[in-house]
């Protein structure tokens, strides 16, 4: 799942990062109305999270201009302005959701959670790959029938892994995914958050190989049962 948080507090911006990565969301930020248009009008996000007070202009306007253009993408309002007048203007512009600051982190979550479940489940499948089964809208990994704990990043890997399972993945494309986890990457960052994911599935019953194509990627494949 990518959602994309448009917020201009650089502090809350840093805080809602850290708990949509934990969560295990891909995340685009910007600060502005002219960077949201842009963004929002590019169709590749699952969840809009919105602050109506923007440096350049109001948040309503660009959840009109999404409604205008046919785009369905389900908007969480996330501002300060909490009276019923302002409330009913966001629900009414276009908003699925209204959240006012400050807010506790969990509920925040389970706001963003239940959206995403309003997503219709042709557009978030389910991955499967032997026994391992990626559950997109709750960024969950289970083996088996057994949740697996993993790190952000690890997820990361694996979500795109089974995406492209039985080919070989470039490391530069999981690079790419890991960078959005951390504003910098070690050299060994691909290498380390691999390890760590192959130990997580040692010793479960995964029907997978994650084998690594020297000089290339990686590969994740069914094994025979």
């Amino acid at each position: 799942m990518r959602m994309l948080l448009v917020e201009d507090s650089p502090r809350l911006n840093e805080l809602l990062t850290e708990r949509i990565h934990d969560a295990g969301w891909r995340l685009d930020t910007v600060s502005t109305l002219a960077e949201a248009q842009e963004a929002a009008l590019s169709d590749l996000h699952d969840l809009i999270l919105v602050d109506l007070g923007l440096p350049d202009g109001d948040g309503l306007d660009l959840i009109k201009t999404l409604r205008r253009s046919g785009r369905t993408v389900p908007i969480i309002i996330v501002t300060a302005r909490g009276s019923i007048e302002e409330r009913i203007a966001g629900l009414d512009a276009g908003a699925d959701d209204y959240l006012v600051k400050p807010f506790h982190h969990d509920e925040f979550l389970a706001r963003c959670r239940a959206m995403l479940r309003r997503v219709p489940q042709a557009l978030q499948p389910k991955l499967e790959v032997g026994q391992l089964i990626y559950d997109p809208a709750l960024a969950r990994v289970t083996a088996s029938g057994a949740e697996v704990a993993l790190a952000p990043r690890e997820r990361a890997v694996i979500e795109i892994l089974m995406r492209d399972a039985e080919r070989v993945v470039p490391k530069r494309k999981l690079e790419t995914a890991l960078s959005e986890y951390g504003e910098e990457l070690s050299t060994n960052a691909l290498e380390l958050a691999v390890s760590r994911l192959r130990r997580r599935l040692d010793g479960l019953e995964t029907g997978v190989a994650l084998e690594t194509v020297r000089g290339v990627g990686y590969l994740l494949r069914a094994t025979a049962s």
